[in-house]
């Protein structure tokens, strides 16, 4: 890979990283419904105008809006809102490799190689681990298990969007946000008694520099890069800079908000960062003698 495109690639698991700084930034005086709202309503518009719908049944482009923009964000979004540490939800929110992984195997007959099982053992005993130590913390699980959720309904949506095999996914992506911010809106004026209408209800322009970063930066212009460098090089040789994404959410958030670990959180976010490299590079270890190395000849 070129060293732009490395830059690039890096760049993008940043700003992926900080946008866990942005989300609790805009939930600080926000909630977390309405900021899911404006976060896809300003994704979407103005870039509808200038680009051509998807060429794939509406029923995709809607329901991959739905379940990512209603029930993944939404959920995750609620999650920090409500507890969740945002360098660790940056971390179980990759669960969603596994999740992908097994939803494609049931749905598609693909068949997990051995370290996919292997990784997703490690990053499940991962997972429970944390939960117990939030259980021995007295802190809230309910954030820490909505963020497993919101990982499982990512998976749904990546499963929806290899059904649709759209030709262009950066257009794919930018109508399906359209799908979101009605039903987010609605939810939030049921739910969390909100009427977004109201002049004193705008947010600082800390709070609306956040919404737009998360809307144009980790939405329009990130997903487009990451998209731009699957199309350009092997998945194998792109899919390792997701790794970073979890490193830059701990250290912006120990940087914004001096974010701390536990020690059993902190062991077990290390198993399922461990658990998502063995899923990314495990190959290596498994391979027959012999084999060879497709992507790296």
């Amino acid at each position: 890979m070129p060293l732009p495109h490395i830059a690039l690639a890096t760049l993008v698991a940043l700003i992926y990283g900080v946008a866990f700084v942005a989300i609790r930034m805009a939930v600080d005086e926000w909630p977390p419904l309405m900021v899911t709202g404006w976060r896809f309503l300003l994704a979407a518009i103005p870039l509808v105008f200038f680009i051509r719908p998807p060429k794939v049944h509406w029923g995709y482009v809607a329901s991959y809006g739905f379940v990512q923009g209603v029930v993944m964000f939404g959920t995750a979004i609620t999650a920090i809102a409500w507890g969740m540490p945002g360098g660790l939800a940056s971390l179980v929110a990759q669960a969603q490799v596994f999740f992908t992984i097994g939803f494609a195997a049931f749905l598609f007959g693909e068949k997990p190689k051995a370290q996919h099982y292997a990784g997703a053992l490690i990053a499940l005993l991962g997972m429970v681990i944390t939960g117990w130590g939030k259980v021995q913390e007295a802190a809230p699980l309910l954030p820490f298990m909505m963020m497993v959720f919101a990982a499982a309904a990512w998976g749904v949506a990546n499963v929806i969007s290899k059904a649709a095999r759209p030709p262009d996914m950066v257009s794919f992506v930018v109508w399906s946000c359209l799908a979101a911010p009605v039903p987010l809106f609605i939810g939030s004026m049921l739910v969390e008694g909100t009427a977004f209408a109201w002049p004193g209800f705008w947010p600082s322009w800390q709070a609306a520099g956040a919404i737009a970063f998360m809307a144009w930066g980790a939405t329009a212009f990130a997903f487009s890069a990451w998209t731009w460098l699957l199309r350009t090089h092997p998945a194998a040789v792109v899919t390792p800079f997701a790794l970073l994404i979890p490193v830059f959410g701990f250290a912006a958030m120990a940087l914004a908000y001096d974010e701390k670990l536990s020690a059993m959180t902190a062991l077990g976010a290390a198993l399922v960062f461990a658990g998502l490299a063995v899923n990314v590079f495990g190959g290596r270890l498994f391979r027959r003698p012999g084999a060879v190395d497709k992507a790296n000849p």
